[in-house]
C-alpha cells in the first residue's frame, strides 16, 4: 500500500456520537473486513435487523456488544430513542442480516434522522449482493439502476418490468426463491425472449452460480434443475435496445460534437445529455468516422 493510500485509510477506532453503517457478509464470513470487526467491537451498541441472526455472526467473531432490534416494523418508533443516545455521545453501528444496510434493508429512517440532527454518519463498506452481481454479469456498468425487489403479484410485477425494461441502462433487481420462476415468465412476456439477463444465486456461498442468457433460455435453464431455484437471487437485466429514432438522434448529436471533440469525449458528452450508454455511443462515433485526436 502506498503512503498516500495508507494516509487516507480512516482509523478503525470509533468516535463518540457517531453512527456507523457497517456492511456484513452475504454468505462468506471471510468478507467481514478487519475494519468492520474493529468498529463492531468498539461501538456502545449495535442496531441489528434480526438480533438472533446477527448474534450468531457476532459470536463467530467473538464480538460481544449490546444489541437493539431495528427492523421495518419498529424503525420509525425507535429512531428517536437511538438519536437521543447518539446525541448523548454514545456510538452506534447499524447492520442488516446480510450485506450493506439500507440496500433493500432497514436503516433509512435512522440514517436520515441522524443527518437531520447534525450527527456524523460513517460508512464501513463491504459486501452488497447487487454490486457483486453487477460486477460479474458482463453487462454495461457505466450506468445502472438498482430497483430492489419486484412486486409479489404478477400484474404489478409486469407493470414494473415495463417501466424498468425501457431504460437505456442496466437494471439490477432482487428476487426470492419462491417467485424466481414466475418472475422469469413475466420478464420474457414483457421484455421479450432475447433480452439478456444475468441470474446470480447464492453469491459468495458454497453453491454460488451465475449465468448470462437471453431471457427465454434463462427460463429454460432454471427449469432444467430444481436446485437452481433455491437460494437468494439477483437479476441483472440488459438495457433496452435503442430504437431507430434514438439512433438517428444520437447520430445527429455525435456528428455535431465530433466537429470539435474526439470520439471518446463526444461519446461522454452525448451520454450525459441523452442517458444512453457511453460505450455504445463511442462505437457509433467511430462508425461515423470520428478521428479527432484523443
Amino acid at each position: 500500500m502506498s503512503q498516500a493510500i495508507a494516509d487516507s485509510v480512516p482509523d478503525a477506532a470509533v468516535a463518540p456520537g457517531h453512527l456507523y453503517v457497517v456492511a456484513t457478509p452475504i454468505g462468506n464470513l471471510g468478507d467481514l473486513s478487519p475494519r468492520a470487526q474493529a468498529v463492531l467491537r468498539g461501538v456502545d451498541r449495535i442496531c441489528a435487523e434480526d438480533t438472533r441472526t446477527s448474534g450468531l455472526l457476532l459470536a463467530h467473531f467473538g464480538i460481544q456488544r449490546p444489541l437493539t432490534a431495528v427492523h421495518e416494523h419498529n424503525e420509525d418508533r425507535i429512531t428517536a430513542e437511538l438519536i437521543g443516545q447518539l446525541s448523548a455521545g454514545r456510538s452506534l453501528a447499524v447492520i442488516s442480516d446480510a450485506g450493506t444496510p439500507l440496500i433493500s434493508d432497514p436503516g433509512f429512517a435512522l440514517v436520515r434522522a441522524a443527518r437531520e440532527a447534525g450527527l456524523p454518519v460513517i460508512a464501513v463498506p463491504g459486501p452488497c449482493a447487487a454490486i457483486a452481481a453487477l460486477s460479474l454479469a458482463g453487462l454495461p456498468t457505466d450506468a445502472f439502476a438498482f430497483a430492489g425487489f419486484l412486486p409479489a403479484k404478477s400484474n404489478a410485477r409486469r407493470e414494473r418490468l415495463r417501466e424498468l425494461g425501457g431504460a437505456p441502462h442496466t437494471v439490477v433487481v432482487y428476487e426470492s426463491s419462491h417467485r424466481i420462476a414466475d418472475t422469469l415468465d413475466d420478464l420474457v412476456a414483457v421484455l421479450g425472449e432475447q433480452r439478456r439477463v444475468c441470474l446470480a444465486r447464492e453469491l459468495t456461498k458454497k453453491f454460488e452460480q451465475s449465468v448470462v442468457l437471453p431471457a427465454a433460455q434463462l427460463r429454460d435453464w432454471l427449469a432444467a434443475d430444481v436446485n437452481r431455484s433455491r437460494g437468494e437471487f439477483v437479476l441483472v437485466i440488459e438495457a433496452a435496445p435503442p430504437s431507430d429514432g434514438d439512433r438517428a438522434e444520437h447520430e445527429r448529436l455525435l456528428r455535431a460534437l465530433l466537429k470539435e471533440l474526439s470520439p471518446s469525449k463526444a461519446a461522454r458528452v452525448a451520454a450525459e445529455l441523452t442517458g444512453a450508454r457511453k460505450n455504445e455511443l463511442y462505437a457509433l462515433a467511430l462508425e461515423l468516422g470520428g478521428t479527432a485526436p484523443e
